[in-house]
């Protein structure tokens, strides 16, 4: 743990030695018995990126918050500008200069693009609003951002990625000099990163501090100035880019430098349990296009199966019509020999064919259910009968989850919205597995999750497979595919253009995907 001896000798040893703009020291959270944070000091550099690295439930999103003006602390100081300040709403910290790019999405989907960036602060015209010049000032912000998405396209119209998009486009409208980013790269594809990248670099160089929070750690480490890392609500580390690696970081967040696993062996996978034959899904913007365009494919019991692909390659696509999601236009789902490609989701699920979404903000969780009816919900037939629910099992399936998939919460009746991110997507991870399904489909199932939390779900999912459980889940990340699949399928324009076995290097996997491979 650093002192405040230790901290201070460091800042005098040229971790501060550019100008220091915002301050907070002895930063302290409490949430009930829940301490999240603990006497937390940090600093933002004018015209520099300092990355925040922590687990799930370390604090990051927390102490983000309380610069922003979301949440107030319990105790503790900032400073901005050799000044004390205090900020009881957003908007008192957003006209000091500081902005937030939430890890949630916090878009009103009914809503244009154009409306979700003017939101709150639309311009004025002496007739009214000026829709013209709201209009214009978007474009520019999709030109800037390289994302031809039109300013009066709904936001529930576009794909997550481009959602994300419109969340970074909204706080850079604001001409902010301090940016927080809490996970903004969760959804984007390696090629919106990039136009990502860029745009923070011109940032800074107009001397705008951006505060950067991300589990990708190898991306964050190509933009940072300085690494601050948190552990169980305190500050463990910080140093300048120059002193840090990819070893240091995960050392420092949880102790240890592990791996996420490799494909599990030592049993016989069983017969085919799940089958995809010639599925196919139309896109239903695009006349004659295909968003999964006729894709065969068997999954034993046992088997891990992983499926990668670029954003728009039709990973999502598949495994939303498989689940009963999406409706296709051709094909068949077979499970363990049943046709089940008539059966709505809920009747897919009660056969043993579960879908951990991609968001789960949207599809995962119900906002106004607490964490054990959220983990409950879908295995409400094993303790329901007729009219008649029996508490005693609903708690057991409840207290089961929360131990199988390590959920930090402060019990059952917590809000669902008192869990960080990735432990809220724990939260849908061990809704599903309590099921007791036969085969579970998982899309992206680390977004905004911790390198370890990471190897703990990877963990429970080999364990799951050594017992006959049949998984496939999609990634976009390679790291990922190199871990735990027996087999590796990569898709790109809607269908299966490769399959590799865990043999597979990083080059092979992403050059069948068209992606180019940076050394």
């Amino acid at each position: 743990m650093i002192t405040e001896r230790d901290r201070n000798h460091v800042l005098t040893s040229g971790y501060a030695s550019d100008e220091v703009i915002l301050s907070a020291s002895h930063i302290a959270k409490s949430f009930g018995n829940v301490h999240a944070l603990k006497a937390v000091n940090f600093d933002v550099h004018r015209g520099k990126v300092t990355t925040l690295f922590g687990e799930n439930g370390a604090g990051k999103s927390t102490l983000m918050k309380i610069l922003s003006g979301v949440m107030q602390p319990s105790s503790g100081e900032i400073v901005l500008d050799g000044k004390a300040v205090t900020f009881a709403s957003t908007m008192e910290a957003q006209n000091l200069g500081i902005s937030i790019i939430h890890q949630e999405l916090s878009l009103a989907p009914n809503l244009s693009v154009r409306d979700n960036i003017f939101m709150g602060r639309e311009l004025r015209a002496s007739t009214g609003i000026n829709y013209a010049e709201e209009e214009r000032q978007t474009r520019l912000l999709m030109e800037e951002l390289d994302e031809p998405i039109d300013p009066l396209t709904l936001v529930e119209d576009l794909r997550l990625g481009q959602q994300q998009i419109v969340e970074i486009a909204r706080a850079l409208s604001v001409n902010s000099r301090i940016l927080i980013m809490d996970e903004p790269t969760s959804a984007l594809s390696a090629t919106e990163v990039e136009v990502l990248f860029r745009v923070i670099r011109d940032l800074k160089s107009r001397g705008v501090s951006i505060v950067y929070i991300s589990h990708h750690l190898e991306e964050a480490l190509q933009i940072t100035d300085h690494a601050v890392v948190l552990r169980d609500g305190s500050m463990t580390a910080y140093a300048e880019r120059k002193d840090i690696d990819l070893e240091w970081i995960v050392r420092n967040m949880v102790g240890n430098n592990f791996d996420l696993g490799s494909p599990p062996s030592g049993y016989t996978m069983g017969n085919v349990a799940l089958s995809i034959e010639g599925i196919a899904v139309p896109d239903a913007t695009v006349p004659g296009r295909m968003l999964v365009d006729h894709v065969s494919l068997n999954v034993h019991a046992g088997e891990i199966v992983c499926i990668y692909g670029l954003m728009g390659a039709g990973r999502t696509e598949l495994l939303e019509c498989v689940a009963g999601r999406l409706a296709k236009a051709h094909g068949r789902v077979v499970l363990e020999g049943e046709d089940v490609s008539r059966l709505s989701l809920a009747r897919r699920i009660d056969k043993g064919l579960v879908l951990v979404p991609e968001d789960r903000q949207r599809d995962g969780l119900v906002q106004t259910m607490p964490v054990g009816q959220n983990l409950s919900l879908a295995s409400i037939g094993a303790f329901t009968r007729g009219l008649l629910t029996s508490r005693r099992r609903e708690q057991s399936v409840i207290d089961d989850a929360i131990n199988n998939v390590h959920i930090k919460t402060d019990g059952g009746e917590a809000a669902i919205d008192s869990l960080s991110g990735g432990n809220q997507q724990k939260v849908v991870i061990g809704k599903m597995l309590a099921t007791h399904p036969k085969v579970v489909l998982l899309d992206e199932p680390s977004r905004g999750i911790d390198v370890g939390a990471k190897a703990e779900v990877f963990k429970l999912l080999s364990e799951g497979a050594a017992q006959g459980l049949a998984v496939v889940y999609s990634t976009s990340e390679v790291g990922e595919c190199l871990s735990i699949a027996h087999r590796i399928i990569v898709m790109g324009r809607g269908r299966i253009v490769a399959e590799f076995g865990p043999d597979a290097t990083k080059e092979e996997i992403m050059a069948a995907s068209g992606e180019a491979v940076v050394a």
